[in-house]
């Protein structure tokens, strides 16, 4: 997989030596280079690489780069590229964590460092934990439910020549009935109970009517014999039991762990907690699971229409919301006394959640 990157430093010397040791590997592509805050923001903007390296102390104050500039991605791009800090302190570290960075390089970049830092990033491609979705069969099962509830005209005209088809076994059936019904003998299934005796039918003429009445509906239109096939119809408005539990089924993720495979009903998840460069996934029976993955890792993968990111330290469960105060920005647990923040660069998708709670059966009094 080929990783383009960006390097962002004030420094034009240190520049070049990011990007000498970054070339050294195969993978990643060097793609530009900015010396200042907005310099910066445009060139990812435009080429929206896959790695940043960025100082974050530089020596020209009015370079302007610092934490800030993440806060800044955050509000143009959906997925932030992976942040490497190359700077010349140590006091910055703890804060850095914050941000979800890959790792905090100390210049001048020490070769051994440099590497174990880029192995990180290739360590992320390889997903820990997976997310276990309904068979592809019922994938598409469901997907021919949606789409038999819009059918075109063309559908409409396959369905008719299946009913015409339908239409025609059955009067083939009827005939071999009123064949049997000669011999005033008539079986009631076509598999063969050899225990079972022979029932008689005393008036075959009205059985035979009583039975193709509840099977056909006939009328005569133009000359013609029109044949409504009810069973057919119930069949095609009502989906069988497999598949209503295939479209009911949650989603369940499951986080891996050497060998360990532990299943989380996605339903049974209140919210996820970013914890450094770990995620702690936080239960409705007041369990909580680490997975070693970060909080953006988790945003990029789970459905946006069940859990949306409210913070750069949660994701939140949109089933489990009780409570939105807007003015206070924070968001409540259902059945507890937990309260989220959300932070304005979120608004949007605390937004979403108001709006996806007011689209269901919902009054507002």
């Amino acid at each position: 997989m080929n990783y383009t990157f960006v390097v962002i430093d004030d420094n034009p010397e240190d520049i070049l030596k990011t990007k000498a040791l970054a070339e050294s590997f195969q993978n990643l592509s060097f793609i530009g280079s900015a010396q200042n805050y907005d310099d910066g923001i445009d060139l990812i903007l435009e080429f929206q690489p896959k790695l940043i390296f960025l100082e974050i102390n530089p020596s020209k104050t009015d370079s302007n780069l610092s934490f800030s500039f993440i806060s800044e991605l955050y509000r143009y791009l959906k997925n932030v590229p992976e942040i490497i800090i190359t700077t010349n302190t140590k006091e910055y570290a703890f804060e850095a964590l914050k941000y979800e960075v890959i790792d905090y390089l100390l210049k001048p970049l020490n070769v051994r460092d440099f590497r174990k830092a880029v192995f990180k990033l290739f360590r992320d491609i390889d997903v820990n934990y997976t997310i276990v979705q309904p068979p592809v069969e019922q994938i598409q099962t469901i997907e021919a439910i949606k789409q038999s509830q819009n059918i075109t005209e063309s559908n409409t005209e396959n369905i008719e020549d299946k009913v015409s088809e339908n239409t025609q076994e059955l009067e083939n059936e009827i005939n071999d009935e009123v064949s049997a019904l000669d011999t005033n003998i008539i079986d009631e299934d076509e598999t063969d109970f050899s225990t079972e005796p022979e029932i008689e039918i005393e008036n075959p003429s009205d059985e035979l009517i009583e039975s193709t009445d509840a099977i056909l509906n006939t009328e005569v239109k133009d000359g013609i014999d029109t044949i409504e096939i009810n069973e057919i119809e119930e069949d095609k408005n009502q989906p069988s039991e497999d598949l209503i539990y295939a479209k009911q089924k949650p989603l369940v993720i499951c986080v891996k762990s050497y060998g360990d495979y532990r299943y989380i009903d996605s339903e049974d998840i209140l919210y996820f907690e970013a914890d450094n460069n770990s995620t702690d996934i936080h239960l409705n029976n007041g369990e909580m699971i680490t997975a070693f993955k970060t909080l953006k890792h988790f945003e990029n993968v789970l459905p946006q229409n069940q859990f949306l990111r409210i913070h750069n330290s949660y994701i939140i469960n949109i089933n489990q919301v009780s409570r939105i105060h807007t003015g206070n920005t924070v968001c409540y647990i259902k059945n507890s006394t937990t309260k989220l923040p959300f932070s304005k660069s979120y608004k949007d998708n605390v937004d979403l959640i108001i709006q996806k709670i007011a689209g269901g059966n919902y009054l507002e009094i």
